[in-house]
């Protein structure tokens, strides 16, 4: 498997980078096998949909036990129709619970401010260099950790707090290629009880996240 291949795949299919790792290592690098093992499993399917207009959805709420953090989700689908669906009611439930656990600042990386990354990325700069990394590595390891940045701050990123071996964008994947049409987290505010006076928010994100993984 080269990145030439996932590059082919990605193009074909218009699957996300690990599912056509996964589909290319599941069938050897044979290109066109994984091509139908992604239309197999409803990926090849679902990134076909993501074009398409989501104009229709829900905005759902979720309040913590207590009432010490909140959190307002706006989602997209395709028609009323599908809004009502419990699955994709669920869905949203589900990802605005996340969001009251895992505390994310953005949706998607593109919604990062440039000033934001650059700051970051001056940052990683500077630790590479004082941990004395060889310099034809160096950018390498920036980027590596910039990676691990994007997972910290977006929400599609983010490990799924019910599945941890799914990220939120692959939850998302999943129920467009279950539900049959587009599905787009369009934004989100968070709320925490007391912010900026005496408690800080990752006191609670901590007790959201130890709750979540207790269901």
């Amino acid at each position: 498997m080269s990145a030439a291949d996932i590059k082919v795949l990605r193009k074909r299919t218009g699957a996300g980078i690990l599912d056509c790792k996964k589909a290319l290592a599941e069938c050897d690098g044979d290109i066109d096998q994984a091509i139908d093992w992604l239309r197999a499993k409803g990926v090849a399917s679902a990134a076909k949909k993501a074009g398409r207009a989501a104009t229709e959805g829900l905005v759902v709420s979720y309040i913590h036990a207590g009432g010490k953090i909140g959190v307002l989700l706006e989602v997209n689908c395709e028609t009323d129709f599908v809004a009502l669906n419990e699955g994709f009611q669920s869905l949203c439930r589900d990802i605005a619970m996340h969001i009251a656990a895992a505390a994310p600042e953005y949706v998607d990386k593109d919604e990062v401010p440039p000033g934001a990354i650059e700051r970051e990325a001056a940052v990683q700069k500077q630790r590479v260099m004082e941990e004395g990394k060889p310099a034809h590595i160096a950018d390498r390891i920036v980027e590596g950790r910039m990676s691990k940045f994007y997972e910290e701050v977006c929400l599609l990123e983010q490990k799924f707090v019910k599945d941890d071996k799914k990220t939120v964008r692959q939850v998302v994947t999943d129920a467009i290629a279950k539900i049959g049409e587009n599905i787009k987290v369009r934004r989100f505010t968070r709320y925490v009880l007391g912010e900026g006076l005496e408690k800080k928010k990752d006191d609670f994100a901590a007790e959201v996240a130890a709750q979540v993984g207790g269901n």
